[in-house]
């Protein structure tokens, strides 16, 4: 039976013996976000809400397994200096995975999210399960061959373009791909790779990883992230969490319909942003680029309209191959449709950081993220 658990992350830890786990990820939290300059246990406390106790307990733990390590120590504002901590990055480890339409992208990262090996090679998501997994065992043992030893390596992450059931890790229809409907692809990367695989929609992924930074959007806790590259999609994350649905079908931007009776879209529909985006970047000039970022700027005003969001980033191949006009048009869309609606300024439009490796670092986080307390994905057991 699969299980699939949700984790709720909360700004102070509990003192109960109950939930030690999440107390810890608390911890582990500030820590990673620390970095190498580390943290007292006295931060801690005040930061988490917990005891100095409860700390002290935590944190020998954490030495214990590797996770944390004396950093020297601080002046104080008063009394004796601090003794601080860091988080071993190199205690562990994630793989991320993007299966694209026709490329493979791997990373191998540490717990600080830092990547310490990368692949990248041609994929044909068309070619059948059997290759498909082929190509990714071989690239994830390329990286641990990049890498020799590597210590503890906790599971990989891997995005794949939807729709999809996350919580079981099974694809449905993707679009252009109908063959891959039903296949359960994290238990068939869990036997083949041997370690638990977390599946998602690769825009998700990039969404969870965007969600993360802090430096992401100024703070903004509501966002969308639009992917135009082989495909369009997006990644909501309402409230600084990444929002799924509870099919896992919130995102399947690309697939509205703004143009009844327009052009075939691969999904069946007629007149999707996708088709219309994809068939104004084929045109292959500058018009043909400010029309679709002209399309993509009505989908997102659409978004803006049914959620009020704080901000639209902007990400995926073809973006990142013009960045600019993508940003302009958008923008431009979104500044016309605050005019006409008298609600103030527009929201912002950004290009998304991370570029053509935003998804695939992505990946990874949907291992490490879960460990902090930061993710609403839960790392399945590997089962034999």
């Amino acid at each position: 039976m699969n299980t699939h658990v949700t984790h709720v992350r909360s700004t102070a830890g509990v003192n109960l013996s109950a939930l030690r786990g999440h107390n810890a990820a608390l911890v582990l939290d500030l820590l990673r976000t620390a970095g190498e300059a580390g943290i007292s246990r006295l931060e801690l406390a005040e930061r988490t809400g917990l005891t100095p106790q409860a700390v002290s307990k935590i944190t020998a733990r954490l030495r214990a397994e590797g996770l944390a390590v004396e950093a020297g120590r601080r002046a104080s504002t008063g009394g004796k200096p601090r003794t601080v901590l860091r988080l071993v990055a190199g205690a562990g480890h994630a793989v991320g995975l993007h299966l694209d339409r026709d490329e493979l992208r791997a990373v191998l990262t540490d717990l600080s999210g830092a990547v310490v090996a990368e692949r990248r090679a041609p994929l044909d998501l068309g070619a059948g399960a059997e290759v498909v997994l082929a190509a990714v065992a071989c690239a994830v043992d390329a990286l641990f061959g990049a890498c020799g030893s590597v210590g503890s390596v906790l599971g990989a992450g891997v995005a794949v373009p939807g729709p999809l059931d996350h919580a079981d890790g099974v694809l449905h229809r993707v679009t252009g791909f109908p063959q891959w409907d039903g296949f359960p692809l994290r238990d068939a990367l869990a036997e083949r790779l041997g370690m638990p695989v977390v599946v998602d929609k690769d825009t998700n992924a990039a969404a969870l990883g965007l969600a993360l930074d802090a430096a992401t959007g100024d703070g903004h806790r509501s966002f969308a992230y639009l992917h135009l590259g082989t495909g369009l999609g997006a990644g909501l994350v309402l409230g600084g969490a990444v929002y799924r649905g509870a099919r896992t079908g919130a995102g399947e931007f690309g697939h509205q319909v703004i143009q009844l009776d327009g052009p075939a879209c691969g999904c069946g529909n007629r007149g999707c942003i996708e088709a219309l985006c994809l068939a104004a970047v084929a045109d292959g000039t500058d018009a043909g680029m400010d029309e679709a970022a002209r399309v993509l700027g009505e989908g997102a005003g659409n978004l803006v309209s049914l959620l009020d969001i704080d901000a639209v980033l902007l990400g995926g191949r073809t973006v990142s191959a013009a960045e600019e006009r993508f940003v302009r048009g958008v923008g431009g869309v979104l500044d016309a449709r605050a005019r006409r609606e008298g609600g103030g300024s527009a929201i912002p439009v950004r290009a998304a950081p991370g570029g053509v490796t935003l998804v695939v670092e992505g990946a990874a986080q949907l291992i490490l993220a879960p460990l902090f307390g930061r993710g609403n994905t839960a790392v399945p057991a590997h089962r034999k």
